[in-house]
C-alpha cells in the first residue's frame, strides 16, 4: 500500500516537473521570437557599397528648393498656390496652371500634348511640375533658368494660356480685392507689390515647395531596407550602364540638354506627328539639332507620356528606347525590369495641402 502510494506521488512530481519545463521552454520562445522582430535585420558589404555607389551620384531630396532672389515665404506659397489654379490667368477662364500640371496626378495630365486655352493641342508634352524647381533649366528646349522665369512664358503663350499682354493680367488682378491683400503680405514694402514679376516670384515660391520624397531618399539617408533587392540591383545596373551621364544629382535628371539619339535618328523609336529639331527651333543652329532637356525622372512611373513629344506610354519600352538611342544597347527583358523596378522607387509623396484646391477660388467653381 505504502508502496503504491509512493509511486503516484512520483508521477505526480514528474508530471509537475514536465510542465514546469514545457512552461520555461514556451517562456524562451516568446522570447526569442520578440527579440528577433526587434532586432534590425542585417545588412550586407554588398548593400552598403550600394549606398556608396548611388551617393557618388545621386543627392537626397530637400524639404524645399530655395531661391537666393526668391525667398520661398508662407505668404508667398499661399499666394502662388491660389494663382496655380486660378483659371483668370488665361485670357477666356479655360485654363489654369493646374490645368496642364494636375497636382492631384503628380503635376501632369497624362496627355501626349495638352490643350491650351482655345482648346488647341501645343506641340511639345507638359512636364510634370513637381521637383522641376530642382532642375537647372525648364521647357525642353532650356529656355528659362528657374521655375520663376517659366511660370511667366505660358501665361503670355498665344497657344497656351494666351493673356494679351502682362498689363492685361496685372489689370485683371487689381480688380479682385483678395489678390490685392495678397500680394501686399506675399511683398511687404513694395510699392507696387501686384506686379507681374510678382506673380512669377508667388507661383515659383509654391512650385519650390513642389518636391516628393520617396523610398529611395529613405535609402540614400541611410536606410539600407527601403529598397528591395531588386531595387538595388536596378540601380546599379543604372549606374553601371552610363545612364547617369545625363540623369543623375538630386533630381535624376534635369540639369542638362543633351541629343537624343546619339545612335540612332530618336524619330525611328518614338512616334511623333510633328518634326520636331528641339533646341535648334529656338536658336537656329544645327549643332542644337534634337537637343532636347534631360528630364529629371523623380514620379516617372506616374508621368507618363514619355519624352518631349508624349510619344511613349509605357516606362518599360521607354528604358528600352532610351538604352539603344543614346547607349546602343540592347537590353534583357530581366534588365529591363530591374531598371524600372528602381525607377519606380522614385515615386513620392504628394503633400495633400497641395492637392486641395483653394477655398478662395470656390466661387469661381463653375456649378
Amino acid at each position: 500500500m505504502a508502496a503504491r502510494i509512493k509511486h503516484q506521488c512520483m508521477k505526480k512530481y514528474l508530471a509537475l516537473y514536465v510542465l514546469l519545463l514545457l512552461a520555461i521552454a514556451c517562456g524562451q520562445n516568446k522570447t526569442e521570437t520578440r527579440e528577433a522582430a526587434t532586432t534590425p535585420p542585417l545588412f550586407t558589404k554588398e548593400d552598403s557599397m550600394a549606398l556608396d555607389q548611388a551617393k557618388s551620384v545621386f543627392k537626397a531630396i530637400p524639404a524645399v528648393a530655395e531661391n537666393p532672389d526668391n525667398k520661398v515665404t508662407d505668404a508667398k506659397v499661399k499666394l502662388g498656390k491660389i494663382l496655380f489654379y486660378d483659371t483668370r490667368l488665361s485670357k477666356t477662364g479655360h485654363n489654369s496652371c493646374n490645368s496642364c500640371h494636375n497636382l492631384a496626378a503628380f503635376g501632369v495630365d497624362n496627355l501626349a500634348t495638352s490643350p491650351g486655352d482655345a482648346g488647341k493641342s501645343g506641340d511639345r508634352n507638359s512636364p510634370t511640375v513637381f521637383n522641376a524647381a530642382l532642375n537647372n533649366m525648364q521647357f525642353w528646349d532650356g529656355r528659362a533658368a528657374t521655375v520663376e522665369e517659366q511660370a511667366g512664358g505660358p501665361i503670355l503663350n498665344p497657344g497656351e494660356m494666351a493673356m494679351p499682354h502682362k498689363g492685361f493680367l496685372v489689370d485683371m488682378l487689381k480688380k479682385d480685392t483678395l489678390y490685392n491683400r495678397l500680394f501686399t503680405l506675399a511683398f511687404p514694402g513694395e510699392s507696387s507689390p501686384l506686379s507681374f514679376s510678382n506673380v512669377q516670384k508667388s507661383i515659383g515660391a509654391f512650385e519650390r515647395t513642389l518636391l516628393t520624397s520617396s523610398r529611395f531618399d529613405k535609402f540614400m539617408e541611410g536606410d539600407l531596407s527601403a529598397l528591395n533587392a531588386s531595387e538595388k540591383e536596378g540601380m546599379q545596373l543604372f549606374i553601371t550602364m552610363g545612364c547617369i551621364t545625363c540623369h543623375n544629382g538630386v533630381g535624376i535628371g534635369g540639369g542638362s540638354l543633351q541629343k537624343f539619339g546619339l545612335v540612332t535618328d530618336y524619330r525611328t523609336l518614338v512616334t511623333s506627328r510633328v518634326n520636331d529639331d528641339g533646341k535648334m527651333k529656338l536658336t537656329g543652329k544645327p549643332s542644337d539639332k534634337d537637343v532636347f532637356k534631360v528630364p529629371g525622372l523623380r514620379n516617372a512611373e506616374k508621368t507618363y507620356p514619355y519624352f518631349h513629344n508624349g510619344g511613349v506610354a509605357s516606362l518599360d519600352s521607354a528604358v528600352v528606347i532610351m538604352s539603344k538611342a543614346q547607349l546602343n544597347k540592347d537590353l534583357l527583358p530581366e534588365e529591363v525590369s530591374k531598371i524600372v523596378s528602381f525607377l519606380k522607387s522614385l515615386t513620392g509623396d504628394i503633400r495633400e495641402d497641395a492637392k486641395t484646391f483653394p477655398p478662395e477660388l470656390k466661387s469661381l467653381v463653375k456649378k
